[in-house]
């Protein structure tokens, strides 16, 4: 008799998330553990809580062309930024808050600590959320971020990106990762894209250009799945999901 049902527990492959520290890649030094890991207890408010739902959420929240508006429109390309957030056996994963953060399309960021002599948009706060729906769908209007040097070698330049957050029913399970985009030149120069081992893992940071989903004359549109657990799951900066 042959078992047809999906398996309840996926192999962590440990070859496809990147090593905790990278030389390249410069502040994974004083980032990457030097003792060995504990594995921590969650206690019951970690658990079963923060519970999100769509009360939570106002209806501009995922549109970051509107939601920090001074009375004029964000400077750069306009986008749509959408996907679906499933497991490892592509169900869908329902109600769970995605936030977004990212820099304005001259590459800085609405931080006092930024300081890249790019201009600050008075028109674009960088940051959004929505909830999914029943269907783990997701949908966000922004504009494309610009790239933005850093100090890591002499001319190091972080590629366009995006920070995503997926929280599900507890603090402990908030997982976080940045996606990027289709044809990007910079994306294989980065030392911290260079520090995932498996070119198939890279792939499934980067957001696909989405024409059936653009808008003509108004948006162009970027596909992004994110898959929680298995061989093809999304690679997130503090853990992979269920290990």
């Amino acid at each position: 008799m042959t078992n047809r049902s999906p398996t309840e527990y996926y192999q962590r492959d440990r070859q496809w998330h990147p090593p905790a520290f990278a030389p390249d890649y410069k502040t994974s030094l004083s980032r990457s553990p030097r003792m060995p890991l504990l594995s921590l207890e969650n206690a019951l408010g970690e658990v079963t809580g923060p519970v999100f739902s769509h009360n939570d959420i106002a209806e501009i929240d995922n549109d970051l062309l509107n939601n920090f508006t001074h009375g004029g429109e964000p400077i750069g390309e306009r986008i749509i930024l959408h996907g679906r957030v499933i497991d490892e056996n592509a169900r869908p994963v329902p109600h769970t808050l995605v936030e977004i953060w990212q820099a304005n399309a001259g590459g800085r960021y609405r931080h006092k600590k930024d300081t890249y002599l790019a201009p600050i948009d008075p028109n674009f706060g960088g940051c959004g959320r929505t909830m999914t729906d029943a269907d783990g769908y997701y949908f966000f209007r922004t504009v494309k971020p610009g790239a933005y040097p850093w100090r890591n070698w002499i001319n190091s330049w972080r590629p366009a990106h995006i920070h995503v957050s997926i929280f599900g029913s507890g603090f402990a399970q908030r997982l976080i990762t940045q996606l990027y985009f289709e044809g990007d030149p910079l994306i294989a120069k980065c030392p911290i894209v260079q520090s995932i081992p498996d070119p198939e893992a890279v792939d499934q940071l980067i957001a696909a250009l989405d024409m059936n989903a653009t808008i003509p004359l108004d948006s162009i549109a970027y596909k992004f799945d994110i898959v929680l657990r298995g061989r093809r799951s999304t690679l997130f900066e503090n853990r992979l999901e269920g290990n």
